[in-house]
Formats: C-alpha cells, sequence, structure tokens
C-alpha cells in the first residue's frame, strides 16, 4: 500500500499548484522508494520514459514557439499577405485550407496543422481581412463567427481525413474491435471506404463555407447602403 503515496503525491501537488514537472518527479521518487527501489532506477525509468515519448515532447515545444512568433507579429504578417490579394474572400480560402487539411491528414500528417499551430494565427485572421477588405470593419459577432469557422474547418479536415490514413489508431482500434467480434477486416477496407465519407464532407462543409461567403457579402451591400 506504501507504493500509493505516489498517488498521494500528485494529488496533493496538482491541489497545490506546484509545477507539474517537479510533482510528477517526486511521486516518482516517492513511489520507487516505498517499493525499495534505488534511486538511480527510478531514475532511469524516467530517463526511459522520457526517451520513449520524446516524439510528444518534441511536438509540444511547437505551442510556445507560436506563442513567441504570434507575439512577435505572425497574425500581423498573414493578414498582410493575404491583403495584397484583391479578390480574397474567406469562403475560397477556408475551403481550400479544408482540402490542404483532408490531403495531409490522409496520408498521415496529422500534426503538420491544427488549431494553434495554423488556425490561430494564421487561418483565421487571413480570413479576418480577407472579409474586412470586402464589408470593411467587421462586428465582434461577426468576427467571431469567421474564427469558429475557421476552427471548424480545421476540425472537419483531420477528422475525416485522418481515417484514410491506414495506420491510424482509428482504424487499428476498429480493426481490433471487428476482430473481437470474429469478424476480419483488413485496413485497408476500411481505409478504403473511408474516402466516401471523406468526399462527401468536403462537400457537405464546403458548401456551407460558401453559403457563410454569401452572408458575409449580404454585410457588405447592407453596410453600403
Amino acid at each position: 500500500m506504501l507504493t500509493l503515496l505516489g498517488v498521494a503525491v500528485v494529488i496533493l501537488g496538482f491541489a497545490a499548484r506546484f509545477n507539474p514537472l517537479l510533482v510528477v518527479v517526486a511521486a516518482a521518487m516517492v513511489t520507487g522508494l516505498a517499493a525499495h527501489l534505488p534511486p538511480l532506477t527510478v531514475l532511469a525509468a524516467l530517463g526511459k520514459g522520457f526517451n520513449d515519448n520524446r516524439l510528444v515532447t518534441v511536438a509540444l515545444l511547437v505551442y510556445p514557439i507560436v506563442g513567441v512568433a504570434e507575439r512577435a507579429g505572425l497574425q500581423e504578417r498573414a493578414r498582410t499577405l493575404i491583403a495584397r490579394f484583391r479578390g480574397a474572400s474567406p469562403g475560397p480560402l477556408l475551403v481550400g485550407y479544408l482540402a490542404f487539411r483532408q490531403l495531409t491528414a490522409a496520408i498521415g500528417l496529422i500534426s503538420i496543422a491544427g488549431q494553434a499551430q495554423t488556425v490561430r494565427p494564421l487561418v483565421a485572421p487571413m480570413a479576418e481581412a480577407a472579409a474586412e477588405m470586402r464589408a470593411g470593419e467587421l462586428p465582434d459577432e461577426t468576427r467571431q463567427a469567421i474564427r469558429a469557422q475557421a476552427a471548424a474547418t480545421d476540425n472537419v479536415g483531420v477528422f475525416f481525413g485522418e481515417d484514410i490514413f491506414i495506420a491510424i489508431g482509428s482504424i487499428l482500434l476498429m480493426v481490433g474491435i471487428l476482430a473481437t467480434s470474429g469478424i476480419t477486416l483488413d485496413p485497408l477496407q476500411l481505409s478504403v471506404w473511408a474516402i466516401p465519407t471523406a468526399v462527401a464532407a468536403f462537400v457537405i462543409h464546403g458548401a456551407r463555407l460558401m453559403l457563410f461567403d454569401r452572408s458575409l457579402r449580404r454585410l457588405r451591400a447592407g453596410a453600403a447602403e
């Protein structure tokens, strides 16, 4: 039972709002010592866990990097870039991002884009700038709606695109569950049948984006009157 002291350390540490990394290390040391393990063995286990999950650790480093770039004016540069294209419009822009997200997810590049990496610092500001070129200063409600559409586009693209990739976790999970029920399927079969669903999702959400773009044009017309 003494080995469960590590759980108590985690609970108390998080409740006291201590540094999460220090809490986890302290919990590991307490658990190891309670189990009569040498401190070096506990440290070796922590090092092995870090090494085995180093790719996840590297991926998490992207978020502070994006934050620093955003503070240095990344959003403003994105707005300036889209302002050079006089015919730009939020609808076609987001449809293009939807296609990019689905295609990259279909070949396994899930983390190449995302809400933190691309939507907040790049896609949403570009869509807002494109709308401002057509409708002028945007009401806050419209601005929030554009951001919501940008975030939804990323979600739809990756959700319906990733199942086409044969080695994605969701495909392997479905194959395993079906196998326990006596249904033997090859992962490739599920991936192939995910293509029509992805195409339908692209058409439906693409149509929604174009209708949203039309509503923004009506907003411009109303402002002009």
